[in-house]
């Protein structure tokens, strides 16, 4: 049977979703001479002499590398790299599409932890950032940790971070609209990869103190001996065993796993007023449908576009890295995203633009139970993440740029944003 949507994607992607532009007139024998041999050579010295003036002469200062060995690719599991091309091409699309951050896709064919280092370590020189895409846990870790204490510039597992940052706003608004103090709440972590362990170490800083992580094999105990230390890190005292058990009583599940796992009897137990983050892609642990028709309560999201409260990457990553960069941090700090988080949560809780109402046709768009993170159209976003995380690295001291105003970046952000001429105030 012809599967029209199959095809529509193929086309989408036929030869790819990039090019490389030049940003510099290259009509003339002047400006050839310019461009290249013999006037190349003019910044090249200068450089030598002075190897910060790569962000002034190159584009280093507005190019991240997107690194995967395709072993976690989304929704698909361990591909390999080339395979995993095309959502590379997607993350550079979103970098430079939200963010004006330009990007290149760089594929490893190697897949163990000091290969991978040392490879991004020797590339590392000519780009102002590293995200690091879909590899697999535990090795995912340990090779963020060893490039951020290498390098000079911000590495980032999006994989990671991403979804923490964008799930602990929702959140923090979530349990603002329950009435519910942090401190107080059960959260459940169903998934225990890389998103589900940095969204537990999040929810810790924001002062969670009950948090359950489900595996495969169930709850994640001390009493487990089959446990790598980055789950050890998550153990807890426990007599639940299973998800059925962990949920009874919850008042948060955050589901990284996959479809159709959560069923309506674990809803029914969970605490009065839940919230349920339902991530996995593109079919959710539990459909938001089915959720409603069992309670009305509950503060609902998932990682997908035709659902109220989407948790998409996209709202973290390219702003993070353009603030990031903006001030020349030498690595994203946990203050620098917990800094992104609370400003997502700020932002959701302000008025809706009317463009953001009107891509998703509902004129009554406002902050509330069906909008507790913000919509990945709202230009906003990059104004209120890239600034916050831009403040946080100055103060942090991680930043080479140290005169900072942050009303007059947020200025030259909102030009970005909106190009001025879109721009209603």
């Amino acid at each position: 049977m012809p599967n029209p949507a199959h095809d529509e994607a193929l086309r989408y992607h036929q030869n790819g979703k990039l090019a490389i532009e030049i940003t510099k007139p290259c009509d003339t024998q002047h400006d050839l001479a310019l461009a290249y041999t013999p006037g190349v050579a003019i910044p090249c010295k200068a450089i030598e002499a002075d190897l910060s003036k790569a962000y002034d002469y190159t584009a280093k200062g507005n190019l991240v590398a997107v690194i995967t060995d395709g072993s976690a690719v989304l929704g698909l599991g361990n591909i390999g790299a080339l395979a995993g091309k095309p959502v590379m091409e997607g993350k550079a699309v979103l970098f430079k599409k939200f963010a004006d951050v330009d990007a290149f896709d760089i594929e490893l064919n190697i897949h163990d932890v000091e290969s991978i280092v040392a490879t991004c370590a020797a590339i590392s020189e000519g780009f102002g950032g590293i995200n690091l895409e879909d590899i697999a846990a535990p090795k995912c870790f340990e090779i963020e940790t060893q490039l951020q204490e290498r390098l000079n510039i911000p590495v980032m597992h999006d994989d990671q971070h991403g979804t923490a940052i964008i799930t602990a706003a929702g959140l923090l608004n979530a349990l603002e609209l329950g009435n519910k103090r942090i401190e107080d709440v059960k959260i459940v972590i169903l998934g225990a990869g890389a998103a589900g362990l940095a969204s537990a170490k999040m929810y810790r800083d924001l002062g969670a103190q009950h948090i359950v992580v489900v595996d495969s094999k169930g709850v994640i105990t001390t009493q487990r001996n089959d446990l790598n230390p980055y789950k050890q890190s998550v153990a807890i005292e426990s007599r639940d065993v299973t998800l059925h058990d962990a949920m009874k009583d919850a008042d948060m599940l955050l589901g990284l796993s996959g479809p159709n796992i959560v069923t309506r009897d674990m809803v029914r137990s969970m605490a009065p007023h839940p919230i349920i983050f339902a991530c996995a892609n593109p079919e959710p642990e539990i459909l938001p449908e089915l959720v409603h028709e069992i309670r009305d309560d509950v503060i609902m999201g998932t990682g997908r576009s035709d659902y109220p409260n989407q948790v998409n990457n996209v709202l973290g990553c390219p702003s993070i890295f353009r603030g990031a960069l903006d001030v020349r941090a030498s690595k994203i700090t946990e203050h620098m995203k917990m800094a992104a988080a609370r400003a997502l949560a700020q932002l959701a809780e302000e008025p809706v633009p009317y463009y953001v109402k009107a891509a998703y046709n509902q004129p009554d768009m406002a902050y509330g139970e069906a909008h507790v993170i913000p919509s990945p159209f709202n230009k906003e976003v990059l104004i209120w993440v890239a600034s916050a995380v831009a403040q946080a690295a100055i103060d942090d001291g991680v930043s080479e740029v140290k005169e900072f105003d942050i009303t007059t970046y947020q200025k030259h952000l909102r030009s970005q944003a909106y190009l001025d001429h879109e721009y209603d105030a």
